[in-house]
């Protein structure tokens, strides 16, 4: 039996960098392009319509921004997978972005493959920290923040003293198996610190946590 397809909504208001997409994602085995919308406004009502695995999103549109429409679509669908586009790394949008619960983000150049492999891994539940870009990005902008969510800080003080460590090592970028290995314990073990973490801090993702670590101060930018 063959693997479902990973279904995909490209928003841009570019209509020649909506069918480059669809053609590069079309071509890839296992993704299936669904659907297309010009801006924020019409994203959310598609990804209602068409609930697609992921959604590659654009920032800078009319009607409603990227940031807006990542906001709206992952409050109204917890399971949404939100893959930000943009065309510089160092984007203060894009950081507004993650925030606001995107899985991630790609430079619009990026590769055939580099596009489909961000599509699997965001598809599969992963965050896409692994690039050092995002945590540069991060880093950057986590100086300037404003305070990270205040119900979330103050839960930070029921987090385990492996919990918080834990959290450290998803903001430096590290996989499940690399923490499991640096902290020795089975990769069953961490996943599980990872599923408490982010309730107890009413998080949707690593990418969420990645940004809280940092603007909690629990990991120094530098």
């Amino acid at each position: 039996m063959s693997e479902a397809l990973i279904r995909v909504l490209i928003v841009d208001d570019q209509a020649m960098v909506r069918e480059g997409f669809s053609v590069l994602l079309n071509a890839m085995p296992g993704i299936e392009v669904v659907g297309e919308a010009v801006d924020g406004r019409q994203a959310v009502s598609q990804v209602k319509a068409l609930r697609p695995d992921v959604v590659l999103m654009d920032i800078r549109m009319p009607e409603l921004n990227g940031i807006d429409a990542t906001r709206e679509i992952v409050a109204a669908d917890a399971d949404a997978k939100v893959l930000v586009l943009t065309t510089f790394d160092l984007d203060e949008y894009v950081y507004q972005a993650l925030r606001a619960g995107a899985s991630g983000f790609l430079l619009k150049d990026a590769s055939a493959r580099q596009l489909a492999d961000g599509v699997r891994v965001v598809a599969s539940g992963e965050a896409l920290l692994a690039p050092t870009v995002t945590r540069r990005l991060i880093t950057e902008f986590s100086k300037i923040a404003e305070a990270p969510r205040p119900p979330a800080m103050a839960r930070i003080g029921d987090l385990t003293e492996r919990e918080t460590e834990v959290l450290v090592l998803i903001a430096q970028g590290l996989s499940n198996l690399e923490i499991a290995s640096h902290l020795v314990v089975a990769e069953s073990t961490i996943k599980t610190h990872v599923s408490r973490i982010l309730v107890k801090l009413g998080l949707r993702d690593r990418t969420q946590a990645a940004v809280f670590a940092y603007e909690a101060r629990l990991v120094t930018p530098g």
